[in-house]
C-alpha cells in the first residue's frame, strides 16, 4: 500500500496517489467488522491519497472524527472576515486565524484570495469544485506535525499574498502567474511526513528509492498536488496544453523550496542585480521571481513580529526534537 503508487495522467506527469507519513495505525486499515465494508474500501482507497484514505476509512466505519472540519458561513464570519480585510498586512496572525475558523484557515485563506484576484472569474472555476480541492490539500497536511501542516501552509500562502501585491512585481502579473504562486504556496509541503530528506535517505524510505534520494520532499510535495488537481478536476475544462503548463509550472515553483538548492537561487539572483538584467515582461524572469518569492515565504517565521515568530521558531525545534 505504501510501495509506488504513482499515476502517469493524460498530460505525461506521474502524480502521487499515496501519501507518505511514517508512522501508521495498521490496526485502522486492518480492521473490517462487515464483508459488505470491503469493496467500498477497496474503491475508497484506490481514489485518495492515503491521509484522505485514512479519513474515509473512521467513517467508513461509523467513526466520528474527533476534530470535524467545519465551514464559514455569513453568519459565522465576523473576527476572521474582519481579519481577511487586513490580509495583506505583514503582522496577519495565521494562529489567530486558524482558531476562528475552527482549523480550516487554509481553505478559507485560498477562497478568499481568489476572489480578491479575480482567479475565480478569469479561469471560469467552479466554486464548489475549488472548495473540493482546497479541502483536499488541507486535510493531506499532517496536524500531528508541529511545523510542517496546514497551518504553515496558509502563513506561507498569506505571505506569498503580501509578495505577489508588491508594486514592482504585481504591475507584471499575469492571472496565471498569480494563481501558480498561491497554490504552489498552498501545496509546497502537503503530506509532509514530519522529517527531513536526509532522515528518509538513512531509513531507506520508499519516497527517497522513489526519487533517487533527489528532492525527495519536494517531488512528492508536487506529484502529490497533480493527483489532487486531476482527482479533483478544477482545471478539467482547460485546454490541455493549458493543464501541461500549469502542472509543470507548479513543478519548477515547489522544487524550487528544495534548500539544497539555495545556493543555486541565491547566486542568479545575485547575478540579475548585479547586471540590473531582470525583465519582468519576460514570463522566464517572471517564474523567476515567484520561485524567489515562494522560498522568501517558506522561511519567512524569523521576519514576522516576535510573538509570531517565537511561536514558529517553538513549533519547528519540536519538529525536529521529534525526528531526534
Amino acid at each position: 500500500m505504501l510501495g509506488d503508487a504513482r499515476v502517469r495522467g493524460q498530460t505525461g506527469v506521474l502524480s502521487e496517489r499515496r501519501g507518505s507519513y511514517p508512522f501508521i495505525d495498521f490496526r485502522l486499515l486492518n480492521n473490517s467488522t462487515l464483508s459488505g465494508e470491503i469493496g467500498t474500501k477497496k474503491k475508497v482507497k484506490r481514489l485518495l491519497s492515503f491521509q484522505r484514505y485514512f479519513h474515509a476509512s473512521r467513517l467508513l466505519r461509523g467513526i466520528v472524527p474527533q476534530a470535524s472540519l467545519y465551514l464559514l458561513d455569513e453568519d459565522y464570519l465576523g473576527q476572521a472576515r474582519h481579519m481577511l480585510s487586513k490580509v495583506g498586512m505583514w503582522d496577519f496572525d495565521i494562529f489567530l486565524f486558524d482558531r476562528l475558523t475552527n482549523g480550516n484557515s487554509l481553505v478559507t485563506l485560498l477562497c478568499h484570495l481568489f476572489n480578491v484576484h479575480g482567479l475565480i472569474h478569469h479561469f471560469q472555476l467552479d466554486m464548489v469544485t475549488l472548495h473540493r480541492f482546497l479541502v483536499m490539500v488541507q486535510e493531506d497536511y499532517h496536524s500531528q506535525n508541529p511545523y510542517h501542516n496546514a497551518v504553515h501552509a496558509a502563513d506561507v500562502t498569506q505571505a506569498m499574498h503580501c509578495y505577489l501585491r508588491e508594486p514592482k512585481l504585481a504591475n507584471f502579473l499575469t492571472p496565471s502567474d498569480i494563481m501558480l504562486g498561491l497554490l504552489a504556496a498552498a501545496a509546497h509541503d502537503v503530506d509532509h511526513p514530519g522529517v527531513n530528506q536526509p532522515f528518509l535517505i538513512k531509513t531507506k524510505h520508499h519516497l527517497a528509492s522513489l526519487y533517487q534520494n533527489v528532492s525527495v520532499l519536494e517531488n512528492h510535495h508536487w506529484r502529490s498536488t497533480i493527483g489532487m488537481l486531476r482527482e479533483s478536476r478544477l482545471l478539467a475544462h482547460l485546454p490541455k496544453e493549458v493543464i501541461q503548463d500549469i502542472e509543470r509550472q507548479l513543478g519548477s515553483l515547489i522544487l524550487a523550496t528544495d534548500i539544497n538548492r539555495q545556493n543555486e537561487f541565491l547566486i542568479r539572483l545575485k547575478s540579475h542585480l548585479d547586471n540590473q538584467d531582470l525583465r519582468l515582461e519576460d514570463a522566464q524572469d517572471r517564474h523567476f521571481m515567484l520561485q524567489i518569492a515562494l522560498k522568501c515565504a517558506d522561511i519567512c517565521n524569523p521576519c514576522r513580529l516576535w510573538d509570531l515568530s517565537k511561536q514558529w521558531s517553538e513549533r519547528v525545534c519540536e519538529e525536529f526534537y521529534r525526528q531526534g
